[in-house]
């Protein structure tokens, strides 16, 4: 039987929505909020996702695998040594959590659902059917991020809830065990699609899930989903190419360069049949770890080798 990160990491073979972009244009939000990480430098931590990508972007890709010497080899170390400062140093963000009172009334572009029982997409492969990728995600429990995505007198916080006992749960975001260093049996990595990159992601936070699909087969995936698997319905992101800062993916570990062909259009691609990989924009997941726990956990990263 083909395992958990078989699936997730064979090579995809293909033949914007508004969900996509808001996710980008809350990190700004959220480093223009000073008010969000109360500390001298906070404008340049909590711009941290951005300035990721924007590092990249500027300094190359040299490296395939993050272990090697070169100066990309631990970008977030890098990026905190120019700002003159470490995490360790700076107080957690302050994202209101679901169980708060002042949860339905904050103007934090996020939410932090605690305690609950989630979604976590974000080293899934998905199955491209008519526009829309349908991810092979965990069940997990405990305390996750995501966009408030607010509408009447309801956000994430309520629909997450609500989906206990009516068959559903949403789609959030914490860094998966299979990227950590600090896990000795990890097996994934975070790749990096450079500027340039004209490829396609599936953008999962929000995205609904559909508890009947638990232990289930479903269309595009070879075996039937484990009991703790789920598929979510997330919408496509199609990337532009002049956009300087990138996408990032997650992949097998050890790096592989075969699996940067999902950055490109000819791979990875909206068309029913394709297989597209759970992303964001360069730094997103970084940004949203520091939103979450206030720490970036030492994780795998590959980069494209240059030509």
């Amino acid at each position: 039987m083909m395992t958990k990160t078989a699936r997730r990491s064979t090579p995809a073979s293909g033949a914007s929505d508004g969900n996509s972009r808001p996710l980008g244009q809350a990190a700004v939000h959220v480093a223009k909020r000073s008010c969000m990480i109360p500390v001298a430098r906070r404008a340049g931590l909590v711009g941290l996702g951005l300035a990721v990508g924007i590092f990249l972007a500027a300094g190359g890709s040299a490296s395939a695998d993050d272990q090697s010497s070169s100066r990309n080899a631990n970008v977030v170390d890098q990026l905190l040594a120019l700002l003159g400062t470490n995490l360790s140093t700076i107080a957690p963000s302050i994202v209101p959590k679901c169980s708060s009172p002042a949860s339905s009334i904050s103007p934090n572009p996020f939410r932090i659902l605690d305690n609950q029982t989630y979604a976590l997409c974000a080293v899934s492969s998905c199955f491209v059917f008519n526009e829309v990728a349908y991810c092979q995600c965990d069940v997990e429990s405990g305390d996750s991020i995501s966009l408030t995505l607010k509408f009447d007198d309801q956000n994430v916080c309520n629909v997450n809830e609500e989906g206990v006992n009516n068959g559903y749960m949403v789609s959030t975001f914490s860094v998966p065990d299979s990227v950590l260093k600090t896990n000795p049996n990890a097996d994934m990595a975070t790749y990096t699609c450079p500027s340039g990159s004209d490829g396609a992601y599936a953008q999962c936070d929000g995205g609904i899930c559909f508890k009947s699909t638990q232990g289930k087969s479903f269309p595009g995936f070879d075996e039937p989903l484990a009991e703790d698997e789920i598929i979510c319905s997330c919408p496509i992101t199609k990337q532009n190419p002049k956009n300087p800062v990138g996408y990032q993916i997650a992949g097998p570990y050890p790096c592989q360069q075969s699996f940067f062909d999902n950055c490109k259009s000819e791979t990875a691609n909206s068309k029913t049949g394709s297989t597209l990989y759970v992303g964001a924009p360069t730094g997103t997941g970084d940004l949203l770890a520091f939103l979450l726990t206030g720490t970036v956990p030492p994780v795998y990263r590959c980069f494209p080798q240059p030509n």
